[in-house]
């Protein structure tokens, strides 16, 4: 099967094409034809080889997101898994290759009619989301700050936000992506490339009670400023390469909680069958920004590190 290869550490040049084994599934297991395969940030980290808790070990098959159809089952598995269309986790490499084996208990089928897609752009992107709006508490009329608005999860953040009934900000780095935030419910727009961006937040809500963090960095730190007492504060990302540095003891003194999700596996679970739930509703709208074929996965790396990308990037098999 064609696939792409990690054999060492470094720039988006080392992702190369080959082949590999078609993988057979065993006990409990179901083989996979992969359609599309998502990529996260996360990967171009395991790839540069950044010290991290999920770090991999060269040589392997990247890839941890995708999406297709059941082919083949183990000796042990139901039949009637096979033709199914699904979406799921690889357990942290091998999806960037046109089959993969899991367990056939972790694939969650894709509702009808919606395209699978959107599906696999909601895998991860989905549940992270639904996740941090559930432990923020968005509350009707909550003023809600969302960095990193036209990514992957924080497209689906703003929309999740104003459906709670939140007044929505979105914060993105430049004005294509800011000009996309109003078609996902945003109130305001911000560029926080932009010196000013704070000071427009302030003179159109005075403040905010909740920041969706997906920037960390200088962004975080002026973004905490701008919460009023009694605000709550949540991150997701590192865009700028650096987690927020907000200390907890500058939080107690300002009256903001500083909020970590702590969720169980089977809880990830729920809010990923929720975010396909509500996109084949029509009540969720992935933002699906660019798609490269399998072979230039190397090139839908560098595009995401140059922060050339908005919402998903998917591999097309």
């Amino acid at each position: 099967m064609r696939a792409i290869w990690l054999r060492e550490f470094g720039g988006p040049e080392v992702l190369v094409p080959g082949t590999a084994p078609d993988p057979t599934p065993g006990p409990g297991q179901v083989s996979i034809d992969v359609v599309h395969a998502n990529i996260t940030f996360v990967e171009t980290q395991q790839r540069s080889g950044r010290p991290g808790p999920f770090r991999v070990t060269p040589p392997l098959i990247p890839g941890n997101g995708v999406g297709g159809v059941i082919t083949a089952a183990g000796p042990d598995v139901d039949p009637a898994l096979v033709g199914r269309r699904v979406v799921t986790a690889t357990g942290g490499s091998g999806g960037y290759a046109e089959r993969a084996v899991v367990d056939a208990s972790a694939p969650i089928e894709v509702p009808t009619g919606l395209p699978l897609d959107e599906a696999v752009a909601l895998l991860a992107d989905g549940r992270t989301a639904a996740m941090l709006i559930d432990t923020v508490g968005v509350r009707p009329g909550d003023r809600v700050l969302v960095e990193a608005a036209a990514g992957g999860v924080g497209s689906l953040l703003v929309q999740l936000a104003a459906r709670a009934g939140g007044r929505v900000i979105g914060a993105a780095g430049g004005p294509r992506k800011v000009d996309l935030l109003p078609g996902l419910g945003a109130d305001l727009a911000v560029d926080y490339l932009l010196p000013d961006w704070a000071d427009r937040v302030r003179a159109a809500s005075g403040g905010v009670d909740v920041v969706l963090d997906g920037v960390g960095g200088a962004v975080a730190r002026v973004a905490f400023e701008l919460l009023d007492p009694g605000g709550r504060m949540i991150s997701f990302g590192l865009a700028s390469g650096e987690w927020s540095p907000i200390p907890p003891e500058a939080a107690t003194a300002r009256q903001v909680t500083l909020l970590r999700p702590d969720v169980p596996p089977a809880r990830l679970r729920a809010y990923t069958e929720q975010a396909l739930a509500d996109a084949a509703a029509g009540r969720l709208r992935p933002l699906i920004g660019q798609r490269f074929p399998l072979e230039r996965a190397a090139d839908a790396h560098a595009a995401i590190e140059a922060r050339a990308t908005v919402g998903k990037t998917l591999l097309d098999l």
